[in-house]
């Protein structure tokens, strides 16, 4: 018999995110106050990555906007390090060692943001790369640029040293203990294997980057959307990528959510998640003013916080919180340590939309202990009568079933086509006996 493979995302990963909350201002207290956050409160549920978004390596972040052309900090080898004056414990060229060290502690794993490519600095200094004779300026690709941040020039994936550099960042990140990366710029809708030098390519030289590395990582692309018709390539080569562009606490962004799914649904499976992208919930925002105070708490109802939570954890997608979690009141915490919506979200198998009428939709999903979960949403602008018909959820043979309403915690027996009458935006899931 062959050996049973090791899967690095066997389940969709769950954690927290600093990029709703921070932007690209995070550091070190931030990191280490929300991983102790996690450790006390929800590790016991599942949740255990914490990650370091955007801007790690520049100095003068401070908001969620982005500095034109600014300085970044840099090693010899043309590899962007952490910012000391935000992560002190990096001094010295201890990089993320001691931050991963103390977050592996606590029984958890740690994560970071890069943007794909090599610092436009790098080049315009030509600066040497880690394990060849090229130069940073012989592997960019000066054509190939992000749109909304300059940090970085693209890597010509058909360049000798292209792979070398790669391979160099990600053994740093691997000596580091880096657990998960999250690559942006990488996975957008106008990349694709036809584009030479940009988006997929890159992504097949990150892939054997860590396949080199020495430490098993979850690779994640960002952002969005990806196209459905490009699932085998992504399948192949990565373990997360977002279905969609920054997902905000804004409405139409869920209501739009519900047509990705249906769209993706069937591609998930070990190892391999479509990610509808952040869950923009609790204290967000808290480096910018609003209003004359720091950030804002969710827009969403509480009511549209348990669609989101229901939908993302029915369809499988993994779950990267967004808010500064210190704040988080007993609401939010409720949301993340709901037993039997994580267990619908870690063991749930086939999810499927059975039906979407008038903005009524339904979606299923069942365990191998043969666990039903049903979960029905109002995303319309007025009240509206649902109909449960056994026969497209799979109940075959029965007039009645023992189920439990996971957002209530009432139990009751469901009838075959009963008529639930609900009011907008608004979600029943129901774990069904069968």
């Amino acid at each position: 018999m062959g050996e049973e493979k090791t899967y690095v995302a066997k389940r969709p990963p769950m954690g927290w995110n600093s990029w709703d909350c921070y932007g690209a201002s995070v550091n070190e207290e931030a990191l280490l106050g929300n991983a102790r956050y996690m450790a006390e409160n929800l590790k016991d549920y599942g949740w255990k990555y914490v990650i370091c978004d955007i801007q790690w390596y520049e100095p003068a972040a401070d908001s969620h906007a982005y500095h034109k052309f600014t300085d970044l900090e840099m090693d010899e080898y043309s590899r962007l390090i952490p910012a000391v004056d935000r992560f002190p414990s990096s001094k010295d060229g201890k990089g993320f060692a001691p931050i991963a060290q103390q977050i592996h502690d606590m029984g958890l794993k740690f994560g970071i943001h890069i943007m794909r490519g090599i610092p436009r600095q790098a080049v315009h200094r030509n600066t040497k790369l880690l394990g060849t004779t090229a130069t940073a300026r012989d592997v960019a690709h000066p054509a190939s640029i992000c749109l909304w941040n300059t940090d970085m020039y693209g890597v010509d994936a058909n360049a000798e040293g292209a792979q070398e550099y790669y391979n160099s960042i990600f053994k740093m990140y691997a000596e580091w203990g880096v657990d998960y990366v999250k690559v942006d710029d990488i996975a957008r809708i106008d990349c694709g294997p036809e584009a030479p030098g940009a988006g997929f390519s890159e992504i097949t030289l990150i892939k054997k980057a860590i396949a080199n590395c020495g430490r098993s990582m979850v690779l994640s692309l960002s952002p969005g959307p990806s196209r459905v018709e490009q699932k085998e390539f992504l399948l192949e080569n990565a373990n997360m990528w977002r279905m969609t562009d920054d997902f905000w606490d804004k409405w139409d962004h869920l209501y739009g959510m519900f047509e990705r799914c249906h769209a993706w649904e069937g591609v998930g499976r070990k190892d391999h998640w479509p990610d509808c992208d952040m869950l923009p919930l609790g204290h967000l925002c808290v480096c910018t003013d609003e209003n004359g105070e720091k950030g804002h708490y969710t827009h969403f109802s509480k009511d549209e916080q348990k669609i989101l939570m229901t939908l993302w954890c029915i369809f499988r997608s993994p779950l990267m919180f967004g808010g500064e979690m210190r704040d988080n009141d007993a609401f939010t915490l409720s949301l993340l340590t709901n037993e039997k919506l994580l267990n619908m979200h870690k063991h749930g198998r086939k999810p499927l939309q059975v039906s979407r009428k008038d903005d009524i939709v339904i979606w299923k999903s069942e365990t191998k202990d043969g666990k039903l979960y049903a979960a029905i949403f109002n995303i319309g602008e007025k009240e509206n009568k649902a109909k449960i018909k056994f026969k497209d959820l799979g109940i075959e043979a029965k007039d009645e079933v023992s189920a439990v309403e996971i957002w209530n915690g009432l139990e009751l027996i469901l009838k075959d086509k009963t008529s639930l009458s609900m009011k907008p935006h608004t979600v029943m899931c129901f774990e069904i006996e069968k």
